[in-house]
């Protein structure tokens, strides 16, 4: 414990040795220009060497990663199996740990480190001012590369950046079943002779191991795209939210291989008559009994994740998928953890993400106040701390005890952090099981005074780039429009507070019924506002497809409820603040070696005295299961150490704030009165709105008339069909003017 206090107090202090650096750099500005009595900008001077920091980081993050690539290209030859990994071993002390260091060495430690250095580069990129860096032109071209170019298979919509991808990941995959089939069978004859079978028999036995070990290359990779607040997945430009369907290929793919490597074995096993082998727990070595339980877990995962399933059986779904930690476990028990360091980066993150998102749902979230729309639709309002700023289309998950105490489901946030200090809003449509009851609860007249909810997030993009476009066409279905109204409050802060000139809207919405319209109301906050909204060129048009003309009352009215405080709610805010970024890197480091620590220790003074790296007396069963244990406390001691150090910060700067400079806001001294219920009648965007009854909106007629403009998004929310049928018609445009976007969560 000393070594990782010392470790964890230097970690710590990497601000501090950055500030010194910068205050360094300050004072020779300072000295060189005096004699000329020149005028000393520090904050350009500050923004410049953040700037060069970050280019040195991401430099590393690159050089890094190719390095990684390389490894996983030549993973399957005798080149790297013979040669390059005997090296390294050689080369390493084995008395501290063993054969499995050199595997942490070449397949953990570089995504450890590529993670810190992803979540020091996210914090210096938090602390500069200007986030929208890119040039136009950049972005443009970036642009063309997300133009869709397959739409309407299986995989749905597919840009080009993500089938070059997909090609690249494809050939990885054949290119090492290629080579390790080719090194086994070079000695497919002596191996047949040596065990007395067939040669088929053989070859049989060899294929179902190249199987299993191309299938952990998608389970390396699987881990990534799961883990919200990952530094990496940001680094690249992705959300959690984007990706989420890179996890589900990834999984069909790896699943078909195990599959695939479990049968093949079951057969070669039957047709020598060795079928016993399947309920073998060897104390060295491969346990099969561990490989079928893995399987059989991985299989009802597998089954559970089919549309037809997962969407009419959501959660049969979502809890079927909790399988994965027997997965995992039993993974590990079947390969040992040496040979499972291979999948364990993407693993660690994942976990140290889930911990951290664990420690954040502990803290109940104070409720506001809640808008119950008369189209069975809520808007929840949050308190949040004013320091929390999020970019539109950002999402959060919440959970509802008094409904479920598990389900946890994600909504996007439909409010700004520019205009809406101190709130966060969502919208949640009642559309399943757990949204009606959460609408019953509201919209009832025995409403619950007082509202439990935990949340996790928000989690999203680190910059958008809408307003770099001349014009905006936003085509929704349904509850689809809940993430452009983030971007319209986002158009309108910036057209009143920088004073730019705020990009052409044309909002397109579909609704079943009339009485949908009203969402077209919670563009504007329930605050109200003082932006002008006459700076945004906003034009709606809003088709009732069910309906052939209006069935809605005019008198009906928006119900806002006021719910009252608890004194240990908390508003919503990031689990270490503004600092998020840095905490990160600093649990990621700080774990990992105290993980390495335990791990040496372990194996210098208990299990190299019994072994002596035979790898023949020691059980595997008893190392792999220590190596993940240690792993879990490791975390959790980094994770729950920072976490307090630094709720005790900010508790201590709000007894300070609270007790130099009372405030009483009008807002806190309502919220502890009785709580009332308001009835507002319906706000002035629905009688702007252009309404066509009873059709659909023609889109290639209506993306063909939005001429004049030299660059033009298109973003698209709602079902799989329309999502579909814009990303064809931009597909199939000749220009380059129109930029498709799919904002969809397939959660």
């Amino acid at each position: 414990m000393y070594h990782y206090t010392l470790v964890l107090s230097f970690c710590l202090n990497i601000k501090l040795l950055f500030n010194v650096v910068v205050c360094v750099c300050k004072c020779v500005y300072i000295y060189r220009h005096d004699s000329k009595r020149e005028e000393v900008n520090v904050m350009d001077l500050e923004t410049s060497t953040l700037k060069i920091f970050q280019k040195v980081i991401w430099c590393f993050i690159v050089l890094i990663s190719l390095g990684y690539m390389m490894v996983w290209l030549m993973m399957p030859t005798n080149t790297f199996f013979m040669h390059w990994l005997p090296d390294i071993q050689a080369k390493a002390d084995p008395i501290y740990f063993g054969k499995q260091g050199t595997t942490i060495l070449v397949y953990t430690f570089p995504i450890i480190f590529m993670a810190t250095l992803a979540s020091l580069y996210h914090h210096m990129m938090q602390k500069g001012s200007n986030h929208d860096i890119e040039s136009k032109m950049g972005f443009l071209r970036k642009a063309s590369w997300r133009k869709p170019l397959f739409v309407n298979g299986h995989l749905g919509i597919i840009s080009r950046t993500e089938f070059s991808f997909i090609i690249m990941f494809v050939v990885l995959l054949i290119w090492s079943l290629c080579s390790y089939l080719h090194g086994m069978f070079a000695k497919v004859a002596l191996q047949a002779a040596n065990e007395r079978v067939q040669m088929w028999e053989t070859k049989l036995e060899n294929s179902a191991l190249a199987l299993g070990l191309v299938g952990n290359i998608c389970l390396a990779f699987m881990f990534f795209p799961v883990s919200r607040g990952s530094s990496i997945l940001r680094f690249i430009g992705l959300t959690s939210e984007a990706s989420i369907k890179y996890h589900i290929w990834l999984g069909h793919i790896a699943m078909t291989f195990f599959t695939a490597h479990g049968l093949c074995y079951v057969t070669f096993w039957d047709k020598t008559h060795q079928i016993s082998e399947i309920f073998t727990w060897n104390k060295v070595g491969i346990s099969n009994v561990a490989g079928v339980v893995a399987l059989l877990a991985g299989l009802a995962m597998w089954a559970a994740t089919f549309p037809v399933i997962r969407r009419k059986f959501f959660e049969l779904f979502f809890y079927i998928h909790h399988l994965y930690i027997v997965f995992v476990v039993f993974y590990v028990l079947h390969v040992g953890f040496s040979y499972s360091c291979i999948m364990l980066p993407g693993l660690y993150l994942f976990l140290i993400d889930r911990y951290l998102r664990f420690l954040q749902s502990q803290q109940k979230i104070r409720l506001v106040s809640a808008r119950v729309l008369p189209c069975e639709a809520v808007e929840l309002n949050f308190s949040k701390n004013p320091g929390l700023c999020y970019a539109p289309t950002s999402i959060i998950f919440i959970n509802v005890p008094s409904i479920s105490k598990l389900q946890w489901h994600p909504f996007t946030i439909t409010s700004c952090s520019n205009t809406d200090y101190d709130t966060l809003s969502i919208v949640i449509k009642s559309s399943g099981n757990w949204s009606h009851t959460l609408y019953q609860k509201l919209s009832t007249s025995s409403s619950p005074a007082h509202l439990d909810v935990s949340v996790e997030g928000p989690y999203g993009p680190a910059s958008t780039f809408f307003s770099r476009h001349e014009m905006l066409v936003m085509v929704s279905g349904g509850s689809g429009i809940t993430p452009f109204i983030s971007i319209i409050r986002s158009l309108l802060s910036k057209a009143n507070t920088e004073g730019c000139k705020a990009p052409r809207v044309l909002l397109i919405c579909s609704f079943k019924k009339s009485i949908d319209l009203t969402l077209i109301d919670l563009l504007l906050p329930i605050s109200g506002t003082a932006l002008d909204t006459s700076c945004l060129q906003l034009q709606i048009e809003a088709y009732v497809t069910r309906e052939k003309q209006t069935e809605m009352n005019d008198r009906k009215l928006l119900q806002t409820l006021w719910f009252k405080s608890n004194a240990l709610d908390e508003p919503i805010s990031k689990v270490f603040g503004q600092n998020n970024w840095l905490y990160l890197g600093i649990i990621i480091t700080t774990s990992f070696i105290l993980f390495l620590l335990i791990i040496a220790i372990l194996t210098r003074y208990y299990i190299y005295p019994i072994d002596h790296n035979s790898d023949l007396i020691y059980p595997y069963f008893s190392r792999s299961i220590l190596s993940m244990f240690f792993i879990c406390v490791s975390i959790v001691i980094a994770a729950t150490s920072v976490f307090l150090w630094n709720k005790k910060q900010n508790k201590d700067l709000r007894q300070i704030k609270n007790t130099s400079t009372p405030i009483t806001s009008p807002a806190s001294v309502y919220y502890e009165t009785e709580r009332e219920v308001e009835s507002l009648p319906l706000q002035s965007f629905t009688q702007l709105a252009k309404i066509h009854y009873g059709e659909r909106p023609d889109m290639k007629k209506i993306l063909s008339n939005c001429d004049g403009s030299s660059s033009i998004g298109v973003l698209v929310s709602g079902p799989r069909k329309m999502r579909h049928e814009v990303a064809s018609i931009c597909k199939s445009c000749s220009t380059d003017d129109l930029h498709f976007e799919s904002i969809s969560f397939s959660w």
